[in-house]
């Protein structure tokens, strides 16, 4: 989302967001921010310093700004307002080209690893899951994320705070193995933090994930 009325910035940042893939809504009143960033997510905000209302506007949502890239634009004289928003990247008007592209390519990138970290992938598959003294039973796995996995067991049963879940990731060799915390559940469908897992395996999680995000 852009929050500016500047248009010929505006045009710079569409048609560079254009090219790598990302859609730009442009919101030119900086009070109805706040109503559409609690009814739809985004992916990044650039801001407008010049604007007038953005400096409040930014001042409430600080917070939730901190899981999405912020971009600051705004002319020089508001040098000092830019370096005290504390942004993850600061322009300058007016915005070259090649600044532009520069500072964009490198937001793309977290706003992909933003992606890639809370993605769920949906998944159908059994999972072992290890508990108590010799405990174990097998259940459906419904998602997987970096985070954890979503199962759900036929018969509703008591799972301690801590548990070990195993499985096997669809068309590869390695089977994943973590520590897990159950965060939650509900109607025989269970949530597991990963807790504990090696540093190769949260690894092989990581490019198995990717590789299901950008080719789905």
């Amino acid at each position: 989302m852009v929050v500016s009325r500047d248009w010929p910035e505006i045009s710079v940042l569409e048609c560079i967001l254009g090219a790598l893939h990302i859609r730009v809504e442009v919101e030119p009143e900086p009070k109805q921010v706040p109503a559409k960033l609690a009814k739809s997510k985004i992916d990044a905000l650039i801001v407008d310093c010049d604007l007038d209302g953005t400096t409040r506007v930014l001042g409430g949502l600080r917070e939730q700004l901190n899981t999405v890239p912020l971009l600051i634009i705004g002319s020089p004289s508001r040098s000092r307002e830019l370096k005290a928003a504390e942004a993850t990247f600061i322009f300058e008007k007016p915005i070259s080209v090649e600044q532009a592209v520069h500072k964009l390519s490198a937001a793309r990138n977290l706003i992909l690893n933003g992606r890639l970290r809370y993605h769920r992938h949906p998944l159908d598959l059994l999972v072992c899951v290890s508990y108590g003294r010799g405990k174990r039973l097998v259940a459906d796995l419904l998602n997987l994320s970096q985070g954890g996995v979503a199962i759900h067991t036929d018969q509703p049963i008591s799972l301690p705070s801590s548990v070990r879940v195993a499985f096997m990731l669809p068309g590869s060799d390695s089977k994943l193995s973590a520590r897990g915390e159950v965060v939650w559940k509900k109607e025989g469908n269970v949530g597991i933090r990963f807790a504990e897992m090696t540093s190769r395996k949260t690894r092989d999680l990581q490019l198995w994930l990717a590789r299901q995000y950008l080719t789905h």
